[in-house]
């Protein structure tokens, strides 16, 4: 936990000086900075509701998407289709939430959950294989199938699974059997605690188990792990991007099932993106993307809230997101740059 709080020191450094920047850039424009970032702070911690209702809300897909990418980024695949997986696990999650109505609650959400994890899965799928079996990167094909998973979303709510009146370009919302309970007096749905139990799960994977040290061994020197540690990197890679589309998956279940109650599009305000970032201020660290994730969800609340509160746009907040990852990014290169020295 330590260290997981010490990678993430130089993101609460990048934090200030975000908040810093973005008080002067609203000065200059003529707004009240100090009315605008209280308001950015009430947004995101004002009340236990405001913190659990809108930050932690927030906060869930950036943390399970994030632990997908830290799996894949462990390996050395770039997923960068994270958005596409989350759509492929949202059409899933309303497909089998509009099926399974009559069902036990008890077995409809969380096969609703796994359905949506299996969406993402197979999503990324088609990537791994072009990578086995033709070489192609999984950046490109990944990054692409982003933008075909927004048309099949666009294709959707407009045809088969648009709501009964034919009227809106959305689906009709789920069954209450396939909804996860909520904190009683607040939006905070179970995913929350899943989050969580993910968190501790892959930090577990990834420190005391065989497949977490191939995972590493194959990111850092594929060659190596090949020859010396007779692990098959094509297959540690392929393994690692198809849990890392699962949990993309999941997430857009968990929205589903959590949040919108139905399927419509832009249903992601970014977050496929948002999680790369916070997976890579963390470290890669299961725990300090727990913290990061809530960090960047209590980001997104206060923007939402400054732009309700002071009439500031939400977007203002982007300033305060580029420069904690400019500054994590900087201080990630100086402590590589320390280790080749103390090597050489």
């Amino acid at each position: 936990m330590k260290r997981s709080l010490s990678r993430l020191a130089p993101s609460a450094f990048g934090a200030a000086i975000g908040v810093g920047v973005l008080a002067a850039g609203l000065a200059l424009l003529g707004y009240d900075a100090t009315a605008a970032l209280s308001a950015l702070g009430r947004g995101a911690f004002g009340s236990w509701y405001a913190f659990t209702s809108a930050t932690l809300v927030r906060a869930v897909p950036l943390i399970v998407i994030g632990l997908g990418i830290a799996i894949s980024f462990r390996a050395g695949a770039l997923n960068i289709g994270a958005e596409g997986q989350f759509a492929a696990g949202a059409m899933a999650a309303t497909a089998v939430g509009l099926a399974t109505t009559h069902w036990p609650a008890v077995v409809a959400a969380p096969f609703t959950l796994v359905v949506g994890a299996l969406a993402g899965l197979a999503w990324v799928a088609l990537p791994v294989a072009l990578r086995l079996r033709f070489g192609v990167l999984e950046v490109i094909s990944t990054l692409l199938l982003n933008f075909v998973a927004d048309a099949v979303v666009s294709f959707m709510v407009q045809g088969p699974l648009q709501e009964s009146k034919r009227i809106y370009p959305q689906s009709d919302p789920i069954g209450i059997a396939a909804r996860l309970p909520l904190l009683p007096g607040t939006r905070l749905h179970a995913g929350f605690g899943l989050a969580v139990l993910l968190t501790v799960t892959v930090g577990y994977v990834f420190r005391r188990t065989i497949w977490g040290f191939r995972l590493r061994a194959v990111g850092e020197a594929p060659r190596a792990a090949a020859v010396s540690g007779r692990i098959n990197p094509e297959r540690t890679v392929a393994a690692a991007l198809l849990w890392s589309g699962a949990f993309a998956g999941l997430a857009g279940a968990l929205e589903i099932t959590g949040v919108t109650y139905a399927l419509f599009q832009n249903l992601s305000p970014g977050y496929g993106f948002t999680a790369i970032a916070v997976a890579l201020i963390a470290g890669l660290n299961p725990m300090g993307i727990l913290v990061a994730g809530i960090g960047f969800g209590a980001l997104e609340a206060g923007a939402a809230g400054m732009q309700r509160d002071a009439g500031v746009p939400a977007v203002a907040v982007s300033v305060v997101q580029a420069t904690i990852i400019v500054v994590a990014l900087v201080a990630v290169a100086r402590a590589r740059r320390r280790l080749r020295m103390a090597a050489a």
